[in-house]
């Protein structure tokens, strides 16, 4: 893991970086981080901070709602090989389907609040999680299994103490690859057909009336918001899995 000293010291390099080419090229389009970086202070505690408020709400309930359903029923399917049978062919089918061309239909039945974004982001991280947890699950050792069974372990003191151990790590690690992906679908799902979040902010309060220092400070926001959840999946594995982390 990234350690946060190393995660700075290369923050400052880039804003120094796009300082230059800023300075060099003189384009309205292109403002210096010294100009961004003051209208995100400005904004933060107005509009800004009110989008970015509403964009984090939705991420968080869309990781929470995806872990919590995701992880049993990997875990069950892990352990199951008839049940893994009967649903590997749908989740092989469903899994490679980008699930943002499915967003006109979740508008039509959810319509253009909170929930329709919720919805489309949990079932991208989902179906990650799903995935990455059934796999780790059937891959831990009979050995492992048979000595628990041993000492008069059930199937619930073998999910509890076995399963869901050895596959805490499998799904802090997908939860850390799928954040720029929830980011990325919560950007184009708030770029249209709604009056709140940052992609609203940027897109249409921003771009579309051509304050690009305004436009800049809402990509910051949003980029801060993925480093903080990344930094949240590592600072949970720490504490939840400290034999994975030394």
């Amino acid at each position: 893991m990234v350690k946060v000293r190393s995660a700075l010291v290369t923050v400052v390099v880039l804003l120094a970086v796009w300082e230059l080419i800023a300075w060099s090229l003189r384009l309205n389009v292109l403002p210096p981080p010294s100009t961004v970086l003051v209208v995100f202070a400005r904004e933060l505690p107005g509009e800004l901070g009110r989008h970015l408020l509403a964009s984090t709400v939705r991420v968080l309930i869309s990781v929470a709602l995806a872990v919590g359903l995701a992880t049993p029923l990997g875990l069950i399917l892990g352990q199951s090989k008839a049940l893994s049978g009967l649903f590997s062919p749908l989740v092989y089918i469903l899994y490679p389907i980008p699930k943002i061309v499915f967003l006109p239909i979740v508008l039509l039945f959810l319509g253009i609040g909170n929930a329709s974004k919720i919805f489309l982001i949990t079932l991208i991280l989902w179906f990650q999680v799903l995935v990455v947890v059934r796999d780790q699950a059937s891959n831990i050792r009979p050995e492992l299994i048979h000595s628990v069974r041993s000492l008069g372990a059930g199937r619930r003191a073998l999910f509890v103490f076995v399963y869901l151990p050895a596959c805490l790590p499998a799904v802090l690690t997908a939860l850390r690859v799928s954040v720029s992906t929830a980011i990325a679908v919560l950007f184009f799902t708030e770029s249209f057909a709604t009056t709140s979040g940052l992609g609203y902010y940027i897109i249409v309060e921003t771009w579309g009336r051509l304050d690009y220092a305004a436009m800049f400070a809402g990509v910051v926001a949003m980029s801060l918001l993925g480093l903080a959840l990344f930094f949240a999946v590592d600072a949970l594995e720490r504490w939840l899995c400290p034999w994975a982390t030394n």
